[in-house]
């Protein structure tokens, strides 16, 4: 978002003018971004009961995930591309209709091979629909509303992930039905239908861009990104390099990313425009970005995590500290807005502040016993409330503020992909260190309890009942250590924050004042 205007090229359409039209259609853009983040979200919080309902052996659909996130991380670099080429509306709409309808059929399929493409085809549709919503923001909004816009984008990553699990706990709960969790979204999907197309104005096609572009790079890219994702999303479960088909696929995945890269850098029309990683606040930024979303998934879904396995909680007990988190980011994301319009506000003292928040509420947590119940969380989940969108939007006016007009398309793909990216390596890095970390407790408690098991024994607790006590608290101590790591993170990305350029405050334009009327000659004055 750059502060000096630029302009038009020639030949260029003209400059849509924001008004309340163009407005609604921005908020159905906004719409169908959050579906898109529920329509992953929100199954991958009940695969148990979609396994009941299926019928299929658990391992299989755990791939279910894996293929969403595999197509929506392959449709992030090029969504811009073609929404520029196609126009922005036609290609929203149809994209967004399609996505519509596999959530309306997916429930119904009963074929495993045919449910994975499906997914698949799912998470390409709905992954496209997140990097117009930047685009649009950066294209559309004045100066006086942009980084409000900026807000809105921030809420795909502090709105929608901390809300999917209320909604999953709604549809399984208190709808009695799983299919809901798919189904749940079409609703929102169909209000941001009918928003985006009376209110994004059409735009003429761009067919000439189709000769120009890289589509070797594409070819390589595409099943590049997806190999990775399933290397990282399925690692922890098949242990790594301990199975061949998680070698085979981040070795290919790597390998066929890299020529990507490498094919974008030499190709006069890239889709990925990698110059932009040499500005300090883009490649800072996606650092900071990747650490703060490892950070914010600490919020709600590892509490939820530790409830389940120590309380027994069912999602919908645990649901209240998502909508603690989610729900006032409507409001808070534009008070930061707010914030940073401010002359005498450093974008970069918001953003240190907001990660020293979510720092706090990981070193909080940290103190977790076997004791502890939703109460016990309230304090870090406020916290986490309040350093999301601090972090989130100042971040974001950070990095785009270094970035002109012509090339937002180029950073909102960029961005989205860090932000998949850095999820799925957050959810995996998660994983494994709680699986270790509760190993290496458990074999400690066993170890010291070792000398102390024939009077244990001679009180008549059985050895079972003994492991079983050890496992309970080893998890306890391995969810403390998460915490804390995740938390020490957050506070090492302080001093790379505060590295970031200084970017002033936007300055917006006043509106011109009347002149006075002439005084008449002679008017006493």
């Amino acid at each position: 978002m750059s502060t000096a205007a630029a302009a038009p090229p020639a030949g260029a359409p003209p400059q849509p003018v924001f008004n309340g039209r163009l407005a609604v259609g921005l908020l159905g853009v906004l719409l169908a971004a959050m579906m898109a983040g529920l329509s992953n979200r929100v199954p991958a919080l009940v695969l148990v009961d979609v396994q009941g309902g299926l019928g299929f052996a658990r391992d299989d659909l755990a791939w279910l995930t894996t293929a969403f996130s595999a197509g929506e991380l392959a449709a992030m670099p090029f969504a811009a591309w073609f929404a520029i080429t196609f126009s922005m509306r036609r290609f929203h709409l149809t994209l967004l209709a399609l996505a519509l309808s596999l959530s309306a059929i997916l429930p119904l399929v009963r074929d495993m091979h045919l449910l994975l493409a499906l997914r698949l085809l799912h998470g390409l549709c709905a992954g496209a629909l997140i990097p117009i919503l930047m685009m649009a923001a950066l294209r559309f909004l004045p100066a006086s509303v942009r980084l409000h816009g900026l807000a809105l984008f921030a809420m795909t990553a502090t709105l929608s992930p901390n809300v999917a699990l209320w909604l999953a706990a709604l549809a399984v709960d208190h709808l009695e039905d799983w299919r809901w969790v798919y189904w749940l979204v079409i609703p929102l999907g169909l209000l941001a239908m009918a928003m985006v197309a009376w209110g994004i104005p059409p735009m003429p096609l761009a067919l000439a861009r189709l000769k120009q572009a890289n589509w070797f790079g594409m070819l390589l890219g595409a099943p590049g990104l997806m190999l990775l994702v399933v290397g990282i999303d399925q690692g922890v479960r098949l242990d790594w390099f301990q199975s061949s088909l998680i070698v085979v696929a981040l070795g290919l995945g790597a390998i066929f990313s890299g020529l990507f890269l490498l094919s974008e850098w030499l190709h006069p029309a890239p889709f990925v425009r990698l110059e932009l990683l040499k500005r300090r606040n883009v490649w800072l930024g996606f650092i900071t970005l990747a650490v703060m979303l490892v950070t914010m998934s600490s919020a709600v879904v590892l509490p939820a995590n530790v409830l389940g396995g120590l309380q027994g909680f069912r999602m919908q007990q645990s649901a209240s500290l998502g909508l603690l988190v989610g729900l006032p980011q409507l409001l808070l994301g534009s008070c930061v807005a707010l914030l940073l319009y401010q002359r005498r506000v450093d974008a970069r003292h918001v953003l240190a502040s907001g990660m020293a928040c979510m720092a706090v509420a990981c070193w909080l947590a940290s103190g977790i016993t076997e004791e502890w119940m939703v109460r016990q969380f309230l304090w870090p989940t406020l916290l986490h409330m309040i350093g999301q969108p601090l972090a989130m939007v100042a971040m974001l006016f950070l990095m785009v503020s270094v970035v002109q007009p012509m090339e937002g398309p180029f950073m909102a793909g960029m961005v989205n992909i860090v932000r998949v990216l850095s999820t799925i390596l957050g959810g995996a890095f998660i994983g494994q260190l709680t699986a270790l970390r509760s190993r290496f407790h458990f074999e400690g408690l066993r170890d010291q309890a070792g000398n102390l098991l024939p009077q244990w024994t001679a009180f008549g607790t059985e050895p079972g009942t003994l492991a079983e006590t050890f496992a309970r608290q080893a998890s306890v101590l391995a969810a403390a250590d998460v915490y804390r790591l995740i938390g020490l993170l957050a506070l090492l990305s302080i001093p790379l924050i505060l590295k970031l350029q200084y970017i002033p405050a936007p300055v917006v334009p006043r509106p011109l004042q009347p002149m006075p009327a002439p005084t008449p000659a002679g008017a006493i004055s």
